[in-house]
Order: structure tokens, then sequence, then C-alpha cells
């Protein structure tokens, strides 16, 4: 028959393409396993760790949080961790977040109808307890946010055209806000940077310097700013006044200031922790006057001790459409949610439960009045701010440096306090006039940390405790740079921000430091800063502040009244110079030794080469010298030196050999110490001074105390070169040599312990 389609097929042509289909079927395999290998080298490199596989299941989830919140570095710091007093309404607060989220799946009407009861109910609670009435609200998480909004409704209020042109209006007639000098750090400069507004349109007003408070706006003052902001063709804003300033919890005037606004027709916005009075069965008039503002921010979380509640920011507007293009309202019923938070809470707590908070904070604040040195004089206020300041201190008015040090003081103080009473949540501010002031806030801080009357207490004892310390350090400081100045050897470095005695530096005597004498020096007073604080005593040395400080320095610290700062400064003194004699002692020893080694390769040297010529060239050579020995010995004493540290001089080894033992060679001198050491009475440490009364200390007393010292003292008086001298230790030498002492050689008994005169004396030897 005929043949088929497949047997007429070339077989080449056949095995090309069998082969050709193999090829491709290769190469794809290897393309498929290419990328199976790079989607598993992208799996492994670029997914994070955390991420990698299935999920991770939730106990190890919950763990890292718990590792995250309580890590390794807090448990090792040396400050004091203050932790959030979370009760029960504070759990309720978490409680609504978690609402929140899980209310905003509910289908849109439901949604529509919960989110606007929570927002209406909030909103009426709050205007109620704070005596704001007929008020809107918003809610935010920045407590700056509230302002900012309020801003942008007053814009679209006063320019109208503002929604169509945008900043076009706003270039033809400049907006002016208006913010006091004792507002919040950056304030305006954040608001005009959101507000998208050049820093002209804000004007920083001054506060009172000849009547009233000197943290309250002038009023007069506002009035001209205003008068020539409108006859430079520009529109006032906006003015923002405090109802209790960050830092010294100051009030304005309100009322004068409301007047001012409504002359000029500007909108004006209170804030300030002492609108948590509001709430209070009695408020203060100047305080009260706030609730005729245009607008006020509260901080409930704060106040109240919530954690994680949104801030509020209450204001009366009549225009929904403006506070809706201004973003103080919304349409969409997730942002309303932000109110569920406070509106379990404020519920949990009630009116008695919020009222008793406030109050509790108010009494913490009347307690402290005891205490004094306060830079707050208005009794309204829950603030209380003080610094240490010593007006009896002639001195301070002679040097007006030693305020730059009374605020170091300060700054010290407020620190050691929150150390040791962390739960009074005290802090350190910065005021313009006063300079570094310590600040007690309760309606800050004291729902949070659970303060109570009994740390305020504390708070008060350690004042006490403290002040004396500081009144010291400030007397006393003085005193130790004269001392430091008259003493050689030490150079007195001024470092007002050092909040202690003082700050020395031991120097060469020659005065001259050039590389080389620097290295030295840092060896020198690091090895100083060891001595000083291995003695037994009471005050504190170190390197001085981790960023800032001076270098090769001893920081001192706070003192007490009894410090003998003669003594002191003394031991520095001599301690600094013990360190470097002993080093100079052991460079000069290192320089001999080596010299010494010198000598000795060179006089072995000579001695080899006399040595052969004594036995002569053919006792050299290996075969015939070792015949030659055999028939005819040769006697030769083995040579060597030895260096004596103790005269610094090469001798021979030959005595060595034939005793068969070393010698001991001349006694070494005395090493050099200092007298450092004084007479003191018992139980009285290193650098005190005993304490007597000037007016109750009579001739007679002295007298005796010097008697008393005397006796104590056992060394004899100094006697003259030529006579002998006897003491307790050498009266009876047998007994000396049974304890394993050693009389000093006759002739030395009047060698001084002094580390300068031993070295000048064994230069002399």
């Amino acid at each position: 028959g005929l043949p088929t389609h497949k047997q007429m097929v070339d077989p080449t042509l056949a095995e090309m393409g069998k082969n050709l289909n193999e090829a491709m079927k290769m190469l794809e395999d290897n393309q498929r396993k290419a990328e199976e290998e790079n989607e598993k080298k992208y799996a492994r490199k670029d997914i994070p760790g955390p991420l990698q596989g299935s999920g991770q299941d939730m106990v190890s989830i919950l763990q890292l949080v718990q590792n995250l919140m309580h890590g390794e570095e807090e448990e090792e710091s040396s400050q004091a961790y203050r932790l959030q007093n979370v009760g029960e309404q504070g759990h309720m607060a978490l409680l609504g977040h978690s609402l929140a989220a899980y209310i905003s799946v509910l289908d849109r009407e439901r949604l529509r109808k919960l989110t606007t009861r929570i927002l209406s109910d909030t909103t009426l609670w709050l205007c109620r307890l704070f005596r704001y009435e007929n008020g809107s609200a918003y809610y935010h998480e920045d407590d700056r946010e509230g302002l900012l909004k309020i801003c942008r409704l007053v814009i679209h209020t006063r320019y109208e055209d503002y929604t169509v042109e945008g900043f076009n209006v706003l270039y033809t007639k400049q907006p002016i806000i208006y913010i006091s000098s004792a507002a919040r750090t950056g304030l305006g400069q954040a608001l005009c940077n959101q507000l998208g507004l050049p820093l002209s349109c804000m004007c920083r007003v001054p506060c009172n310097t000849m009547f009233g408070s000197q943290h309250q706006m002038d009023v007069a003052l506002l009035d001209r700013l205003i008068k020539d902001d409108v006859e430079s063709g520009k529109l006032p804003l906006l003015l923002v006044a405090n109802a209790g300033t960050p830092g010294a919890g100051h009030t304005d005037k309100l009322g004068r200031l409301k007047e001012l606004c409504e002359q000029y027709n500007m909108w004006l916005h209170v804030e300030g922790v002492n609108l948590a009075t509001l709430a209070l069965g009695y408020v203060s008039s100047s305080v009260l006057a706030a609730t005729k503002c245009d607008s006020m921010t509260l901080t409930l979380g704060s106040w109240l001790g919530l954690p994680a509640v949104p801030a509020v920011t209450l204001y009366r507007h009549e225009d929904p459409s403006l506070s809706l293009a201004a973003g103080l309202t919304s349409s969409q019923p997730v942002e309303k949610l932000r109110a569920l938070p406070l509106w379990l809470s404020l519920q949990y707590l009630g009116h008695d439960g919020i009222v008793e908070r406030i109050k509790h904070a108010s009494q913490l604040v009347s307690s402290t009045w005891l205490v004094g040195w306060l830079v707050e004089d208005e009794l309204s206020s829950p603030v209380v701010v003080f610094k240490f300041y010593q007006k009896y201190l002639n001195k301070v008015a002679a040097r007006p440096s030693l305020n730059f040090f009374n605020w170091a003081l300060s700054l010290q103080l407020g620190e050691q306090l929150a150390q040791l009473v962390p739960a009074s949540g005290v802090d350190v501010v910065e005021l313009e006039d006063e300079g570094t002031c310590v600040r007690f806030s309760p309606l800050m801080t004291s729902a949070v940390l659970g303060t109570e009357i009994q740390d305020v207490d504390q708070l008060v004892d350690c004042l006490k405790m403290k002040i004396p310390v500081l009144t010291s350090t400030l007397q006393l400081r003085e005193e130790f740079e004269q001392e430091v100045r008259r003493t050689v050897g030490l150079l007195y470095i001024e470092d007002l921000s050092w909040p202690g005695l003082g700050v020395v530096r031991y120097i060469f005597h020659d005065g001259k430091n050039d590389d080389k004498q620097e290295k030295e020096l840092e060896k020198i007073n690091t090895e100083l800063l060891k001595k000083l604080n291995e003695l037994e005593s009471d005050l504190t040395f170190s390197l001085g502040p981790e960023f800032g400080g001076q270098k090769n320095c001893v920081y001192i610290g706070m003192v007490t009244e009894d410090l003998d700062v003669s003594e002191l400064v003394e031991t520095i003194a001599a301690t600094g110079r013990e360190i470097e004699e002993n080093s100079r002692l052991l460079e000069n020893m290192t320089e001999v030794v080596r010299k010494g080694i010198q000598e000795a390769q060179l006089q072995l040297q000579k001695a080899n080469e006399e040595r052969l010529l004594e036995e002569g060239l053919l006792r050299q050579i290996p075969v015939v010298g070792s015949v030659l020995n055999w028939f005819s010995p040769f006697q030769a004493s083995p040579k060597g030196r030895t260096f004596n540290l103790t005269a610094g001089s090469l001798e021979s080894t030959e005595s060595t050999y034939v005793s068969k033992a070393q010698g001991t060679g001349t006694t070494p001198p005395p090493t050099p110490t200092s007298s450092l050491t004084k007479q003191r009475l018992p139980g009285q440490k290193i650098f005190k001074r005993s304490l007597r009364n000037s007016d109750a200390f009579s001739e007679t007393s002295s007298v005796s105390h010097c008697e008393d010292l005397e006796k104590t003292d056992q060394r004899p008086p100094a006697l003259s070169p030529g006579q002998e001298q006897r003491s307790p230790e050498t009266e009876n030498p047998e007994q000396q040599q049974q304890e394993g002492t050693q009389t000093p050689p006759k002739g030395t008994e009047d060698i001084p312990r002094d580390c300068t005169k031993v070295e000048e004396q064994e230069s002399q030897r």
C-alpha cells in the first residue's frame, strides 16, 4: 500500500523536532525553577521576620507588647518610672476605643443614630458641667487642633470670599492673631504653619511689668497694638487668652479682654488648667469670666485621670455650614465616635466623682502654702511655682553670676524632688522673668499619678531637708574658689551650670601645658578622682555632667555647713602632688633602668673580648678547642652584672657566685606619702569641722578644746638637727624588733614625709 504521512517524514527532521521539544522543555523548567527560587529568595530577605509564614498566635503578640512596655532599659534606669494610675474609670475609657471600632461596622442607619446620640449627650454634659451654655463641641486628639479649627472658622466668617478666592483675600487685608508671651512655647508658629500664614500674622503680646501679675497679658498695651494694626490696614482676627498659664498658672483679665474683643469684633479663645475649676461649686470671678468667651479648650484626660480620651473645644457659632467648612463638624459618623470614651467615662464617674477629683487636686495645692518661696501669688490658682533664692546673701547682688547659679540649684532641686517623691508630679519649668522654677500642678498630674496628701507632706519634708544643703553649698562656693586660687597646683574652673561646691583641675607647678603634659594631666586628674572617691567622706566627686562638662576636672557635689573647705583643698592639692611625683619617679626609674641595661651590655661585651684574649685563639676552634681544654683545662669564673635599683648602679655578680646568695644591698628609702591626716575628734569624718555656737562659745571652752586636742595628739614637738629624738615607738628596741618594725637610720629622724622633700634628699644622695 501507499506509505502513511508519518512514514513519509524525514527521520532527521523528526529527530531534530524531538530534540527541540526537549530543549524547550528544559528551558521552561529552568525558567520555572528560577522564578520559584526568586520567590523563595524574596520571601526570605525582603519580608520582615514577624510577617513571614502564616502569622503568629495571640499569646506571642501580647508577649511582644509586654516586652516593649516593660523593657530592660526601664528596669536598669536610675530614674523613677512613673506608671499611670489606671483605675476602673480608666478601663472604661479604654473600652470606649474598642467599642468604637466595633460600632463602626454597624449598618449606616444604626451607626448614624447611635453616633448622633453619643455626640449630643457628651456635648450637653460638658456644657452643663463647665457652665458653657448653648455650646457646640469638637473632639480632637492633639490639644492644639481645636484652636486651629477655630482659627479657620473665624477666617471663613470674617472673609466672605475665602472659600472661592482663598489666600488672595488674606493678602489684601492681612489677618492678625494675638497670643500672650506666657502662652505655650511654639503655639504661634504651629498655628501659622498649619494655616499657611506668614509669621508676621502672629502678634506676641507682652505681660504686665508694673501692675498686677507678671504673667498676665497687658491689656492697655494690647489695645494700642490692635489700634496700630487697624490703622495699618490689617484685620484683628483672634485673641488667645489663658485661664492658667502653662508655666505659673496665672489667669488673664478675661472680663476686660472680652470687652476689648467685642470692641474690635475679635474672637476670644481661652485655654488653661484653671478652667477645670469651673466644675466646682465655688469659682473665682477671674475664671468664671471664661464662660463668656467664644471658645475654650478642655483637657479632661489629665484633669480626671482618663487615659487616651480626646481634648474638647467648646464654641458658640450660628452658621453650621461654616463650622463644617472649618472642620469642626463632620458628616462622617465614624468621626463622631471620638466622643465615645468620654461618654462612657463621664457616666461612670458621675457629677460627684468629677467634682471630687478636681476638688482633691485643689486641696493638695492649699496644703503646700506653708512651704513659702513661691512665685505664684493667686490664691485661686491650682498651680504652685517656687524656686531657690537666698535673699539675705549680700554677695548675690554684688555678683550677678550667682543669680545664674541660683537657677542651677533650682534645677537640681526640682530633679531631686521628682526622684524622691515621684507621686507628687513636680517638674521643672522655665519662666521668662524668674528663670528655672519648680512647679507643682496637681490638676495636671494628681489624678494620673494618684497623688495623696501624704505625698505632699513628704514633698514638704524633702524641701526642708534640701534647702539647708543648697544654702550651705551657695555660701561655701566662694570660699572654695578663694582657697583653690591661693593653692599652687590647682586651677579653679568656673562652671555656673554645676549645682555643687565647684570644679577644680590639677595642673603642673610651672603652669605650662603642652600636648605631652596635657596627656599626663589627664592621667593625673583621673587618678586624683579615683583617690578622692576612695576617701571615707560624705562628699561626691565626679567627672561632671555627661554633656557640656569640662575635661580633666574634678566636680564636687553639694555640701553641708560643717565642711572644712581648707582641709578639702589641701587634700586635693597634696593628693595631686603625690600622684604627679610618683609618676615622675616611675619615669625616672624607667630611664635609669634603660641606661643601666645599655651599660651592662657594653661591659659584658668588653668582658667577652677580654676572655678571648685570655683563652687564646686556638680554644675558639670547635674541635681543637675541645682537645686543648681536655689536656689543659682553663679555669675562669663566670662574669655578670646586676643592677642595684636602690643605688642606681651596676655591680659585679662575682660576690653572688662566691657566697651562693644575692646580697640585699642598701636599705631602700621609705615610700613617700603625703601628710593628709588631720587630728580628729572621735566619730568625726574627714573634711568635717566641729560646729559650735559662736555666741555660747567662751574663751574657756576654746582653751579646754585645744587642750583636748593636744592630749590626743601624740606627736612630739620639732627638735633641733643635733638633738636626738626619741618616741614611744623607739624607746624599746627589743620590742620593736619583735614586732617586725625597722628603726630608721641615724640622722634621718627629722626627714619629713613630704614627697617633694624626699625627692630632693634622694637627688642629693
